[in-house]
């Protein structure tokens, strides 16, 4: 009987899979052995990747409805891309939203309803000529990746549709398929009842955007392969047991062989397969088995044969095996034994120039970016991702919470009010069905990878019987791993939907509440750490929380890369863009880019905090040795050298390696060795020791630092310091007081009530003179909190004040002069600004703060000056290398780096404030030629950012290209700046002991000197 498609298959939820096969496992196979060992591209598989003609159609109205009939001319048609966005490559335009549904406001519908007048549609057309190794047997079609619905022609014959976007559809094309060419013809839409339940965080998309391929299989097909390699109690037994179903009885096996190879070749075991009650099982005992785990992730190779009646091999599956057993002991989640620790991160598949059709040159990028910083988890934020990914997992060594493709966020929380009214799929059975379907599809590809611990029921759609149910169909077929939902924290009634506590953003204080009050569950954060912007501040405070509490294990930081994408600017270069860009109404604007990796793949300056805190090897040094703390559940040291480095004044004096094996979950110390002469001189010492990588490994090159401790000490002088010696000549005018010395000028100015003038032999260093500073350029946190509303009269003080006061006093060998000043803020607040020359022409700056109360928190307290755009080129004795702020310091060290000024403007999508370093003891500041100012501390160390623009050119500006061209430097030394924080970006406040309070009295100095 012929299946007639309907449109109406769009909004029915009972229609999500016309004539689509059954989910199966992402195997592969090979004709011969040889080749399966080889592991190439599959000759069985023909790539119909490439161009395909195209029509773009903003309904289904104004679509070419009968395109797909064999007498249809669509040669005058575009070309479009495949695997590709339709957004991305010229039709329509790409929408951001988060969790408002992309129609809120723009049409009054109610689930399962779709906008009838802007639905767009995709007709695609691929001509293809079947290959010959195809010829005269079965064909099928694979669809990797459609988004969001779509149905299928094959020369004018309807094959199929299917829903889901992100798990594979295929189709048999055998009886629709021609000698010579044939016209596949796919039509998308881009709503759908699915797209009801994908309203994940992201960019909203529509089209092929992953792979689609032909395929044939041998005469006898293993169709699906459920591999279990389990272990018992005591994990030193395993047993591999694959359960195959074939695609046909018709013709049967004589037999089925498996043989298991080690890493080294060797065959292991091999087995004969039986066959019972009509099913064909290998199952093998294995003594002593290497086991799998991210530290170590050991993977078996298992080929499995199948010969014909003849007794001739028609068929080989490869399949890489990990031993390794996951489960919950006395409340623990346990691997092979051990209690666990996610060190992870929530991952969207992003490219800025492709969006969701990335390649595996992205995702080669991102195994080796999250080894190499110390991730050991992920979680498919909110979606399951292409096989190739679960692949690198797997060999890399990555615990994977596997995500199926479910979001209904925008049906129950509405501007961060919980709302359920009309949530879907909640108790309706209706929609359970479709919802299942995503389960099935999501555990029938995925479930031979040994990286994926956990399955997740989706994401923030509440809950309810529909999503309990696929939480217990979770647990039927797969006792092997946990299951996972946060969405049961509005709705207590359904809490067994879940094996863990999960939460998201909860503060520091909320989680150990939790633990504190004997709980029943072991509690993970499933998103952490909102790193929108310059964020990720305070992490550590999570971090803490591992080794404080047994049944705190970890989170996943949201999330891994910035969602933006390149597009042109008026004048035709390229820039990153976020939401409301590309005029997409609505829009969530920049509230998609929380990475930690920007959007281009480069490494955002958080990393260095994530690295640091997510080290399993704890380095903890003294003056005499290191303590190391090895978190590692079964990996020793004995693949790292010890090395450890002394310096003085950021100045290397001594540098050896030590060998030092410390057990895992153990802790060890071995003592320096380092000549006595080398702290005899007076002066601050920072020993730092590293973890660096023997050899080179998968992920990274031999000399590779996985980790890295450091401790500061000072040997005290008992000689005093050395006396400036040399005369000073005042002139007091009317308007200025000049300080002459023999080579250099200063000036300040009574009517500017400030320093005007740093002239040293002709070269004048103000550009601006200096002036208090109390507000910084807001950050995507900051506009969370609504910092602009709460302390935005700082912003006006910054701009504005009254010079009260001058005061000159002149004594033997210096000059200085005190410069008094009012705020409109407040008629008690004092600030003073106090500059001290010495005949070398250094000047001593002094700005003391004297607060009062009933004021809002303070953003920084600084001094803040130009520099000609000349005096680019920076060297810190600071905290660094990368940026670093006092809630987001733990990763930073100590030491002397260089970098240009442009480098401090982060790539924050958005401009904010950027570029901080803090315990600077000195910085310089110089053109190319080496001449400039050095700015060093008095006292306490401070904090310092150099910039091409002012906080206010960063504060006015949406985008980078919207920034003025640079004509200076601009130079801002702070006793302190709050921290970034980053608990969330819609509310939550820095950390208390990261603040600024306005009723405090404050002081910091430091001294400028000429170079």
């Amino acid at each position: 009987m012929t299946t007639i498609p309907k449109i109406d298959w769009l909004t029915d939820v009972n229609v999500f899979a016309v004539n689509r096969l059954q989910a199966h496992s992402d195997h592969q196979y090979y004709e011969t052995l040889e080749q399966a060992k080889t592991a190439g591209p599959m000759a069985m598989r023909h790539n119909l990747n490439g161009n395909w003609k195209f029509n773009y159609s903003v309904n289904p109205d104004n679509r070419p409805e009968y395109f797909y009939r064999g007498d249809f001319n669509c040669s005058g048609w575009g070309d479009i891309t495949v695997p590709g966005h339709i957004q991305l490559q010229g039709y329509g335009k790409p929408q951001y939203v988060n969790t408002m549904y992309p129609w809120d406001g723009l049409n009054e519908i109610r689930p399962p309803e779709i906008p009838l007048d802007h639905n767009p549609v995709g007709s695609y057309v691929k001509m293809f000529t079947v290959p010959q190794n195809m010829e005269n047997k079965p064909v099928y079609i694979s669809f990797q990746g459609v988004e969001s619905a779509f149905y299928v022609w094959v020369n004018g014959e309807f094959v199929g549709y299917s829903e889901d976007s992100f798990t594979p559809a295929e189709f048999e094309l055998t009886p629709f398929l021609t000698k010579g060419e044939n016209k596949l013809a796919v039509e998308v839409y881009q709503r759908s009842t699915g797209s009801w339940l994908e309203d994940q965080d992201f960019w909203r998309f529509s089209g092929v955007f992953r792979d689609v391929y032909l395929y044939t299989v041998p005469e006898i097909h293993v169709y699906d392969a459920d591999i279990r390699a389990e272990l018992d109690s005591s994990f030193t037994k395993g047993t591999l047991r694959a359960d195959l179903k074939l695609l046909s009885d018709v013709a049967l096996p004589s037999k089925i062989v498996a043989e298991l190879y080690d890493t080294e070749g060797q065959i292991v075991v091999t087995q004969n397969g039986d066959f019972i009650d009509g099913k064909w099982t290998v199952s093998m005992a294995v003594d002593q088995p290497e086991l799998w785990s991210a530290e170590n992730p050991y993977l078996y190779k298992l080929y499995i044969q199948v010969y014909n009646e003849l007794g001739k091999l028609v068929e080989v599956i490869p399949q890489k095996v990990g031993f390794r057993r996951f489960e919950m002991a006395d409340k623990i989640m346990c691997l092979n034994g051990k209690r666990i620790v996610f060190k992870g991160v929530n991952r969207h598949e992003f490219n800025c120039r492709t969006g969701r059709a990335i390649t595996k040159e992205d995702m080669l990028w991102d195994i080796k970016t999250l080894k190499q910083n110390n991730i050991n988890a992920v979680r498919t934020s909110h979606y399951p991702n292409q096989s190739y990914w679960y692949e690198l997992c797997d060999e890399y060594g990555v615990y994977v919470i596997d995500e199926m493709n479910l979001e209904t966020h925008g049906s129950w929380q509405k501007m961060g009010a919980v709302e359920p009214s009309w949530n879907i799929p909640g108790n309706k059975p209706e929609w359970e069905n479709i919802v299942m379907d995503r389960a099935v599809s999501m555990y029938e590809r995925d479930k031979n990878h040994p990286s994926i611990l956990i399955w997740s029921c989706g994401n923030e759609s509440y809950a309810g019987e529909v999503i309990l149910n696929v939480s217990k169909y979770f647990k039927r077929v797969d006792p092997s791993r946990l299951v996972h939902y946060e969405g049961v924290f509005h709705a207590r009634e359904y809490n067994d939907t879940s094996d863990m506590e999960s939460r998201m953003y909860a503060k520091p204080a909320d989680i150990e509440n939790y633990l504190n009050d004997n709980p029943s569950k072991p509690y993970i954060s499933c998103e952490y750490m909102h790193a929108m912007g310059n964020s990720l501040g305070g992490m550590y405070k999570y971090t803490d929380l591992e080794q404080k509490y047994p049944m705190y294990q970890g989170g996943f930081i949201w999330d891994y890369i910035d969602q933006s994408i390149i597009k042109k600017d008026r004048y035709g270069k390229e820039f990153l863009a976020y939401g409301g860009d590309f005029d997409d109404r609505p829009s969530d604007y920049g509230f998609c880019t929380n990475g930690i990796v920007y959007a281009n793949r480069e490494v955002s300056p958080k990393m260095q905090e994530v690295k640091y805190l997510y080290q399993n090897l704890k380095l903890v040094p003294d003056r005499s040795g290191v303590t190391i703390q090895n978190e590692s559940l079964f990996a020793d040291t004995s693949d790292y050298d010890l090395e450890y480095i002394l310096y003085l004044e950021g100045k290397e004096l001594y540098r050896d390696q030590l060998e030092v094996n410390v057990a895992p979950q153990s802790e060890g110390r071995v003592e320096f060795i380092l000549p006595a002469e080398n702290t005899s001189t007076s002066g601050e010492y920072c020993i730092q020791t590293t973890f660096k990588l023997k050899e080179s490994n998968l992920w990274a090159d031999a000399g590779y630092e996985i980790a890295f401790g450091q401790f500061v000490f000072q040997v005290e002088s008992s000689e005093e310091p050395v006396q400036v010696n040399g005369e000073l000549r005042v002139v007091t005018g009317d308007v200025n007081i000049g300080v002459h010395g023999r080579d250099f000028t200063i000036i300040f100015s009574k009517q500017a009530g400030s320093l005007v003038s740093l002239n040293y032999a002709g070269k004048e260093m103000i550009a601006l003179p200096p002036a208090p500073l109390f507000w910084r350029a807001t950050t995507d946190n900051d506009r969370g909190y609504s910092q602009g509303f709460h302390s935005g009269l700082w912003y006006a003080a910054s701009l504005t004040r009254k010079c009260v006061g001058i005061e000159v006093e002149e004594a033997k060998g210096q000059v200085s002069v005190m410069f008094t000043y009012k705020l409109a803020i407040s008629e008690e607040v004092v600030v003073k600004v106090g500059y001290t020359v010495l005949p070398d022409g250094s000047v001593r700056v002094k700005s003391v703060y004297h607060g009062a109360e009933n004021l809002p928190q303070l953003p920084i307290f600084a001094v803040s000056f130009k520099v000609p755009a000349d005096y680019d080129q920076l060297e810190w004795y600071a905290m660094g290398p990368e940026e670093n702020y006092s809630d987001r310091a733990m990763g930073a060290r100590l030491g002397i780096f260089k970098n240009q000024v442009s480098d401090n403007v982060s790539g924050y999508v958005m401009p904010q404030e950027s570029g901080n370093r803090t315990g600077v003891r000195r910085v310089s500041v110089t053109n190319k030629q080496g001449q400039g100012i050095k700015i060093s501390t008095v006292a306490e160390p401070l904090e310092c950012n150099f910039s091409p623009y002012t906080a206010f050119e960063l504060e006015n500006a949406q985008h980078h290209f919207e920034l003025p061209n640079v004509h200076y430097t601009v130079v801002t030394v702070a006793g302190k700046q709050i921290g970034v924080g980053g608990d969330d970006s819609w509310g939550a406040p820095v950390h208390e002991e990261h603040l600024i309070h306005a009723n405090q009295d404050m002081e910091f100095e430091f001294v400028i000197n000429r170079i």
